[in-house]
């Protein structure tokens, strides 16, 4: 049996659908049961348990073959991360409890910066896993094409998507949330050692230039992007809600400085299956 945290979102909802369709058995952690009813409906046993909550995630890992750490995502942290290293403790301290047969965790391009940012969440729960006694492997996916549920009605209203990302030519590898469930799936099913890290991305890296052309392609309108001047973020996400746009801005600078890459070689990152044009017609599907 397979616990999977998240299964009500995309990642983990594609994590048990491949699992499912292996014949595989699913058990969905979720925070509210009622919001997993689909999935019961499916064959799923179903437990309720927070991501910070130690002895309710023991009781949803014990005798599992394997587990699916999906840690929840905060845009807006508190300094030093205190929400993010809560779910940490809880995770790590369930896990050790509860020793399931393996652990893969999704994690972030770049949690190998030592620059603090947004993604530091995932570097440490990388680092808080690290010493486990059974195998992890942590999921290393590219930024997530999903990201571009944003740029719809700025590309579809005025043919025009700003852009934090920069240069406009320069490709960064993107990934779709179903590849980066199915391939979390097939990883959980293999027989590895010790800690493992997977690195995914797409078909093929896209650049803002790119983006702004498969939304024409999916429109079939003129769609350009324009960069969003440095200057201008602060103000912007402060007026979007955040408290402190620190975090944000220097996960977009890694992206462009470069501290926020993949470590493997080229030829040994795993390759996604689903085209960007594939996610922008869900998107702008789901939209209208």
């Amino acid at each position: 049996m397979y616990a999977i945290t998240g299964i009500t979102g995309k990642v983990g909802g594609a994590v048990a659908r491949t699992l499912l369709a292996a014949g595989q058995p699913v058990r969905a952690v979720v925070r509210d049961a009622a919001r997993a009813r689909s999935w019961a409906e499916r064959g799923c046993e179903v437990v309720t348990a927070d991501m910070d909550d130690e002895t309710a995630l023991t009781a949803a890992f014990a005798g599992a073959q394997g587990v699916f750490i999906l840690p929840p995502s905060d845009f807006d942290p508190s300094p030093g991360f205190p929400e993010a290293r809560a779910v940490i403790d809880a995770v790590r301290g369930a896990l050790q409890s509860a020793a399931p047969g393996k652990v893969v965790c999704l994690s972030t391009i770049g949690a190998q910066a030592t620059e603090i940012n947004l993604l530091t969440q995932r570097t440490l729960m990388e680092q808080a896993l690290q010493d486990l006694p059974m195998p992890v492997t942590f999921l290393r996916p590219g930024w997530f094409m999903e990201n571009a549920a944003w740029d719809v009605a700025p590309a579809r209203d005025t043919g025009v998507i700003p852009s934090f990302l920069k240069p406009l030519h320069k490709a960064v590898p993107m990934v779709a949330t179903a590849d980066v469930g199915r391939v979390a799936a097939q990883l959980l099913q293999q027989t590895w050692s010790g800690v493992r890290v997977v690195e995914l991305e797409g078909p093929q890296r896209v650049s803002p230039n790119d983006l702004a052309a498969a939304f024409a392609q999916v429109l079939g309108r003129s769609v350009c992007a324009e960069v969003v001047l440095r200057e201008t973020w602060g103000e912007l996400f402060r007026s979007q809600g955040t408290t402190d746009p620190l975090p944000r801005m220097r996960m977009l600078d890694g992206f462009n400085e470069g501290f926020i890459a993949f470590e493997s070689d080229e030829a040994d990152i795993v390759k996604g299956e689903v085209e960007l044009e594939t996610v922008l017609r869900g998107l702008v599907s789901q939209a209208a």
